[in-house]
């Protein structure tokens, strides 16, 4: 109506933008207004804020969900892969108890037969015996009734001792054996090879972080394990490898005349042992602490999220723990498995052990909750796991001393990758993990400490016999995200600083 004029007011009444000159009319008289910018920059505010928490709550959680289901698939998918396996296991071994049942059985039967027939054997010679004495005294019947010289002859003298016939011998027929056959259905067959179940429990609601924690940046931490997360995730933006290695320091760890493995405890203090089993406490200048006596291995021993130790004792398939105080107790009995290796996993506390042929997985309390073994083609994925660790990524890495190999799987228990060195030889040992994601591990025959990716791309060799480690056997990162590395041939430990 008047195209001189700009829309700039609103009327409260008839909720109508207008122009100052409509404002005027008779139809908006003693109307109230409002002015149209103010307006504006108010609903301009709001859907800016609908706008950030979209952007910066809602559609990163969502997302977040997404690939948490992906995970959850994936994980789903590694699960019933083992189930799968562990019905074929479970099948093979009662056709293989079905097999040696029936074996024994038949074995059984083949001894009765041999029984009866032995019986039946005596017995027909029995009767072979007295049919030749009767064809032998018809024979001798008929030499008297034939003979012509009857003066001596016994037909004449003695006729009835000659009558006296042994009687013909008894003998009992053979009982034959019954086979009774056994009473089962397919349920009882069920019931020995096991079923699958789903727990009776009510699947819980994802966790979805609250729009205060997500969308504030005046947050602050609520606790001190949310307080070392963050410092690590910003420590991990910080962080990178650097252009060259620098030796930090080094000390001797009297007690042991070599370093086969090292732990790290509380405040930078190592736990480190030799091949004959002497486990030592030591502090930052390398002075002893502690001391024990433990069976000998290579990665036997670790420190969990509480400060305490556990290590493996491979004559009594136990794990032992001591705690800060001092105290040492039985934690878990393998049973007949021998206990190889072992790592306390900074994510969740869970306890890795390396066996002969397998990688088993206990909570935090000792009870065994997983089981790893053959990869999705069914083949072995280990031989002989002698040093294992986690990655930041939940990836369960071990150093296989037969396969001469690293072999990794992630958190599921599927294979994704073997490292075996950058020679024709790879002599893998001690391994150990970064804030990066960064496989580091020693190669014992050639003499270099080699880093590689958590997708087991080789990055470097980061440590060569020239830098002055010509046996590197042990490896573990500090609290300063400094490595330190171990030797089989002498006590002293080294540290390096690799990252910037």
């Amino acid at each position: 109506d008047h195209p001189t004029k700009d829309i700039d007011i609103l009327c409260d009444e008839c909720n109508v933008p207008l122009c100052s000159k409509c404002s005027t009319m008779p139809v908006h008289k003693g109307h109230s207004f409002t002015d149209l910018e103010t307006i504006y920059t108010e609903k301009s505010a709001a859907c800016r804020k609908e706008i950030q928490k979209v952007q910066t709550y809602l559609m990163p959680t969502a997302k977040d969900l997404q690939k948490e289901i992906k995970m959850d698939a994936t994980e789903i998918k590694a699960i019933m892969d083992n189930i799968r396996s562990s019905m074929k296991d479970e099948a093979k071994t009662l056709k293989k108890l079905v097999d040696e049942v029936t074996s024994d059985n038949i074995e059984q039967v083949n001894k009765m037969e041999e029984s009866l027939k032995e019986m039946l054997q005596s017995q027909d010679k029995t009767y072979q015996d007295y049919i030749s004495y009767l064809e032998d005294l018809v024979k001798q019947f008929q030499g008297y009734l034939s003979s012509t010289q009857l003066q001596n002859s016994p037909i004449i003298f003695s006729l009835s001792e000659l009558l006296k016939i042994r009687s013909i011998p008894e003998t009992t027929k053979p009982v034959p054996p019954e086979f009774t056959a056994g009473q089962y259905s397919k349920q009882d067959v069920a019931k020995l090879l096991g079923r699958v179940t789903v727990p009776d429990t009510k699947p819980e609601n994802r966790k979805i972080k609250p729009m205060e924690t997500a969308v504030s940046t005046q947050m602050k931490p609520t606790g001190k394990q949310r307080k070392q997360d963050r410092e690590k995730s910003d420590m991990k933006q910080t962080l990178s490898l650097s252009s060259s290695v620098t030796k930090v320091r080094e000390y001797t760890v009297s007690g042991v005349g070599s370093v086969w493995h090292v732990s790290l405890g509380k405040s930078g203090r190592l736990w480190a042992s030799n091949i004959d089993g002497n486990l030592v406490h030591t502090d930052l200048q390398g002075n002893q602490l502690q001391k024990i006596q433990t069976s000998d291995g290579y990665g036997y021993h670790t420190v969990t999220q509480d400060g305490d130790l556990i290590y493996t004792d491979k004559k009594n398939n136990v794990i032992n723990r001591i705690t800060l105080d001092k105290t040492t107790t039985e934690f878990i009995k393998t049973g007949d498995e021998i206990p190889l290796s072992i790592h306390s996993s900074n994510i969740n506390g869970d306890i890795l052990m390396g066996m002969v042929c397998k990688v088993t997985r206990y909570n935090k309390t000792g009870k065994e909750i997983q089981n790893i073994q053959r990869d999705n083609k069914g083949q072995g994925l280990y031989s002989t796991p002698i040093y294992i660790t986690e990655n930041i990524n939940g990836d369960i890495c071990t150093s296989d001393s037969h396969k001469h190999a690293v072999v990794v799987v992630n958190k599921s228990g599927q294979y994704r990758f073997s490292y075996t060195g950058q020679g024709s030889k790879f002599d893998s040992r001690g391994l150990c993990t970064d804030l990066l994601g960064h496989i580091l591990v020693c190669d014992f025959y050639t003499g270099t400490v080699d880093l590689l990716d958590q997708d087991g791309q080789f990055l470097c060799h980061l440590l060569t016999k020239q830098q002055g480690i010509p046996h590197p056997h042990s490896a573990c990162v500090d609290d300063e995200n400094n490595l330190i590395v171990g030797q089989s041939n002498t006590n002293t430990v080294t540290v390096y600083k690799y990252l910037q």
